[in-house]
């Protein structure tokens, strides 16, 4: 499913207008990105998490060289699917 295809069917559930699912689509975007730049989790009980984690520097191989480079440390997001997603999906 792409944006265009989840815009549609949020419209479709709730009866808003495409225009509106997209504006509303768009401010959960920015309020969970705002919330992760700011070191936060956001917390959907029954969906899931969506949290930053830290990401260690490490060593690692050019596979097509077999030089060794280092990889810095990073921020990464990431989603933790809740026991009702789970369990929807089972």
């Amino acid at each position: 499913m792409n944006r265009k295809e989840l815009i549609d069917a949020l419209a479709g559930k709730t009866g808003f207008t495409k225009k509106d699912a997209d504006k509303f689509l768009s401010a959960f975007q920015e309020v969970v990105v705002e919330a992760l730049k700011k070191g936060e989790s956001v917390n959907l009980v029954g969906f899931g998490v969506f949290k930053v984690v830290e990401r260690p520097a490490r060593e690692a191989r050019n596979p097509r060289t077999g030089e060794r480079i280092n990889i810095p440390a990073r921020r990464v997001p990431q989603f933790k699917p809740g026991k009702g997603l789970k369990e929807s999906l089972a």
